[in-house]
């Protein structure tokens, strides 16, 4: 195992399942992936569901894998005709598959004689990858350029991609979020205000959420990062604000 290195921009999560798109199952990966990544204090950058269609995987598993972001990829990696997300990462990748000796051999102390083409088939991946193990029946997943490529079952994919974030990446510095509560505003009043702070605090995630109260429109404003410059930056937005004469009332989270 290589030394663990730092996510840059978070993780990205692509699953890979017509049955959820169809509505026959119900999602099981995103809810648990993001929970893992705010007890890391990681940023999730980015989250799709695919069809099992080869065309749309190797675009879009193209453009993960040319993205700084590593990524993790759930689905399509048995051994059965609409399995296709080995073929596809190796063809997004600019390679070819080929059985992994080491996953070979992992198989071989399973099954035995009952290794059959099949099931060997489950550990032929996209040249220079390298494995995930697999604790709930040791049928390795494996890593290919910056993704993460696990199966689609929840009892074996969350394990490893636990194990994948705590033995592949540095755990990110903890950072804070503070929000303000903008009562009676809109957001088209605010434009410019938020357009200066974003300028002045580029380094810091900006959000603004508009909603419709009882009363009216609200407005809950949130900067995020570093503890210091979170602070720093929420001083300088209320300072904006007391310009306008906006009022706000500060969020206790």
């Amino acid at each position: 195992m290589s030394a663990r290195t730092s996510a840059p921009g978070g993780l990205g999560l692509i699953i890979i399942g017509t049955e959820i798109l169809d509505g026959r199952r119900a999602d099981k990966h995103f809810e648990h992936f993001r929970e893992q990544l705010v007890r890391r204090h990681f940023d999730l950058a980015y989250s799709m569901v695919l069809r099992d269609r080869p065309e749309i995987l190797v675009t879009q598993l193209r453009w993960a894998m040319s993205r700084e972001e590593p990524f993790f990829c759930c689905g399509g990696i048995g051994a059965t005709p609409d399995d296709y997300t080995r073929q596809c990462a190796a063809e997004a990748g600019g390679t070819q598959v080929t059985i992994h000796p080491e996953g070979a051999e992992i198989l071989r102390r399973r099954w035995g004689k009952k290794a059959t083409p099949a099931r060997m088939g489950m550990v032929e991946f996209p040249e220079g990858s390298t494995l995930i193990p697999n604790p709930f029946n040791r049928v390795p997943g494996f890593t290919f350029h910056n993704g993460h490529f696990l199966p689609g079952f929840p009892e074996m994919a969350h394990p490893m991609m636990e194990w994948v974030l705590d033995e592949c990446y540095e755990q990110a510095t903890p950072k804070a979020q503070h929000s303000l509560r903008l009562p009676g505003s809109r957001e088209a009043d605010i434009t410019h205000l938020m357009e200066v702070f974003t300028d002045a605090h580029p380094q810091l995630a900006f959000s603004s959420l508009p909603k419709f109260t009882e009363t009216g429109t609200e407005i809950e404003l949130s900067v995020t990062g570093p503890a210091s410059e979170a602070v720093q930056g929420l001083n300088d937005l209320i300072a904006l604000l007391e310009k306008d004469g906006i009022d706000f009332a500060r969020v206790v989270s």
